[in-house]
């Protein structure tokens, strides 16, 4: 239980399921005023009945495409004036890759940056105006360590997370004289179905979880370290396995990690 979350309002995106679900609940049991988006509106209906048991203080849903972003504002006024303002964005929707470059068409490029760059930008410029209003505000954007370095068959993913990683950084430089703060949170493998979602180079989901998926992190623990780093205002987190080593070896060592990511095994 996270006391500083006590009688916040917190929005998630991506609260359907994976991380953005163990954020929900661990949250619920902290005492916050929630609302949960995603598309799947019967999931979310099902992990807002949990976290209403867990303790919540409130609970709303409210179903969001992060592609629509002409529909963001508008979502975004209506729950404003149900609950007000809005203390912590949590941008974690978005979906996955698993294709060669060469095999994948333009339009998975485009979907990919539509829904995880566009669509986090257009949430976080509707809720933007209203935490400078009052003076208060968190964005926490769930970012990847592939926003640090790219792999292979994840080059639209990895592209859309490096975009995130531009903006973010901008961002918290421009509000840097404001109380409004920005995390990036970073993490490896996590055993969540962003595998099994990943669009394929047609546009097709994968429909497997891969091995590294498989033996990834637990979503309740990274949904701990996430609020932790919130806590503790934190301006950005890496975390994982093994796989955090290809920051370091990315920045001190680049011809070294060149040749060991061409060989990993990361499908």
């Amino acid at each position: 239980m996270f006391a500083f979350f006590k009688n916040k309002r917190i929005w998630i995106t991506g609260a359907s399921s994976g991380i953005g679900e163990a954020l929900a609940k661990e949250l619920a049991a902290s005492g916050a005023h929630l609302i949960l988006s995603a598309r799947n509106e019967n999931e979310l209906n099902r992990v807002a009945a949990n976290c209403s048991q867990a303790g919540a203080a409130s609970v709303q849903v409210e179903t969001l495409d992060l592609s629509a972003h002409d529909s963001i504002p508008g979502v975004v006024e209506k729950v404003l004036k149900r609950v007000g303002k809005v203390d912590v964005l949590i941008n974690n929707g978005g979906i996955s890759q698993r294709a060669l470059a060469s095999d994948t068409s333009l339009d998975v490029d485009k979907k990919l940056m539509n829904i995880n760059y566009f669509g986090t930008v257009a949430m976080t410029k509707a809720l933007l105006p209203g935490m400078l209003t009052h003076q208060l505000g968190h964005i926490v954007t769930i970012t990847s360590l592939t926003g640090k370095f790219g792999t292979p068959y994840r080059s639209a993913y990895a592209a859309s997370k490096h975009a995130l990683h531009g903006f973010f950084d901008s961002l918290r430089a421009e509000l840097a004289q404001t109380p409004i703060k920005v995390t990036l949170v970073c993490p490896g493998f996590v055993r969540t179905n962003v595998s099994i979602n990943a669009l394929t180079g047609d546009g097709a989901k994968l429909g497997s979880m891969d091995e590294a998926t498989e033996h990834g992190m637990e979503p309740a623990d990274v949904a701990r370290k996430v609020l932790r780093a919130v806590e503790q205002g934190k301006e950005e987190i890496w975390f994982g396995g093994k796989e955090v080593l290809g920051v370091y070896l990315k920045r001190f060592f680049p011809a070294y990690f060149s040749k060991m990511i061409s060989k990993a095994k990361v499908r």
